[in-house]
């Protein structure tokens, strides 16, 4: 390591702390009030002290994988890809004719070879076949038609059978990959050996579409730079995304079959969840070889059987991908709910095992799920119940720690993203998210067994 690395590390961290102050000072003069304090300001003052910490690790720690000092000590735990890993890049296309040509043509431009593109037709019946069909005998792809609808896992499970690469990454049939993407992915992999997947940072594809659309695009860039940048300054992203997922083969080929078959409650769970996916790679150490001995008889784990290993799961800041986003109030809330079934789903499997990954990643993530959980009462309780006792301050008070709380996401957004005034949106997402989607979360759970996979926005 250069001998100035040290010191640019530090002069980050100091600047990150810097910029942090006003929210650290804040959080000083209400310290000591905590203990004469009611549950619903502590649990501000918690959320507050979260919002710090995730920062200082997204901007004082994080480090893009594919500009980061190679790491070759790992090699010995962690066997090296070859120079030029093969990699297989898959999608599942559901009944998407009029979008479906500029994501595999955006597959098909990726600037990295050598590149196997595999599109899968899970049952389409409204011409997406035809234009599968279409683009095949025009591009390097090779089109897979299923007979009938499976679902999303089974497609990308059944494409998988046919990968031949090194690297596997998923995209989803709506987005669009920047050309160098995927070579940027395959980067961080090469310099780092213990990476075994990383997610690839998504915006949105049609922000200007409508108000909605515009705040999700400012949102994502926050979930991804901020909050994946995080988690993976431990190596312990929990959720590597669906826009641009990549895997090294032999982190994730032996859990495919579990993926597929995967079942909650009693029943198969058909959403894609790429949290479960992802849950895979960060616990085998763990759970590996109970689910390989479940499977056995799967080809995935009978023709290659690769030893569980305590693999990183990591983010790729320069990885770009843009992905179609709901337009509309109705297609963004099924959309959130899918998200919030998956979440809870995964809740229970990756919660299982995620405090071995060490007291940074466990605090992030059972810290994440502790405000989920409790987001809904919290919102019952300020702008409900207050407002019913006649305490009408109180609504106010909570909307205005929202609007703080979103105010400096939004100018995380602008720090990032210099000269673009769409940081003002962001602010919006948090009440957004503090009104409305709140709710979400116990429909989610009294509905998880019910859905199908679709990608509509509309």
């Amino acid at each position: 390591m250069p001998a100035t690395a040290p010191v640019r590390r530090g002069l980050r961290r100091l600047l990150t702390v810097l910029a942090l102050l006003p929210l650290i000072v804040l959080l000083a003069r209400q310290l000591p009030l905590l203990p004469y304090a009611p549950l619903l300001a502590f649990y501000g003052f918690a959320v507050l002290t979260a919002t710090v910490a995730v920062f200082y690790l997204a901007y004082a720690r994080y480090v893009d994988p594919a500009e980061a000092p190679a790491q070759p000590r790992h090699a010995a735990t962690f066997p090296p890809l070859p120079p030029s890993p093969t990699v297989s890049l898959l999608v599942a296309v559901k009944d998407e004719a009029d979008g479906i040509e500029a994501c595999v043509r955006s597959m098909t431009g990726s600037g990295y070879r050598p590149l196997q593109v595999i599109v899968v037709d899970d049952g389409s019946t409204d011409g997406t076949a035809e234009v599968l069909d279409r683009l095949a005998a025009e591009l390097p792809v090779t089109v897979l038609h299923l007979p009938r609808n499976v679902g999303k896992k089974r497609a990308l499970v059944h494409a998988a059978r046919h990968a031949t690469g090194e690297v596997l990454a998923f995209t989803d049939s709506d987005c669009v990959l920047a050309p160098d993407a995927v070579g940027r992915c395959v980067e961080a992999l090469l310099r780092q050996p213990d990476l075994g997947a990383v997610s690839g940072h998504a915006r949105a594809l049609n922000p200007d579409e409508s108000l909605l659309s515009r705040v999700q695009d400012v949102w994502y860039e926050g979930q991804f730079r901020v909050s994946k940048a995080a988690e993976a300054s431990f190596g312990a992203v929990t959720c590597v995304s669906g826009p641009l997922a990549v895997f090294r083969r032999e982190a994730v080929l032996n859990y495919l079959p579990a993926w597929a078959a995967d079942r909650f409650l009693g029943g198969e769970f058909r959403f894609a969840t790429d949290r479960q996916l992802t849950g895979y790679v960060l616990g085998q150490r763990w759970i590996g070889d109970r689910l390989k001995a479940r499977f056995a008889d799967s080809p995935f784990v009978r023709d290659e059987d690769h030893p569980p290993r305590a693999w990183r799961v990591g983010y790729v800041r320069s990885a770009k991908v843009w992905t179609t986003v709901p337009a509309r109030l109705r297609p963004f809330l099924r959309q959130q709910t899918r998200w919030k079934k998956s979440y809870v789903r995964n809740l229970f499997f990756t919660g299982t095992f995620m405090w071995r990954r060490g007291p940074g990643p466990a605090a992030l993530y059972y810290g994440h799920a502790l405000w989920v959980a409790l987001a809904p009462a919290m919102a019952f309780s300020h702008l409900v119940w207050a407002p019913l006792r006649g305490w009408w301050a109180v609504p106010l008070l909570y909307l205005c720690g929202v609007l703080l709380k979103g105010t400096a996401w939004g100018l995380a957004y602008r720090l990032d993203n210099p000269g673009d005034p769409r940081w003002a949106y962001r602010p919006l997402m948090s009440v957004l998210s503090a009104t409305v989607l709140s709710w979400l979360l116990p429909w989610s759970v009294g509905t998880i067994r019910r859905g199908v996979w679709s990608r509509s926005t509309v």
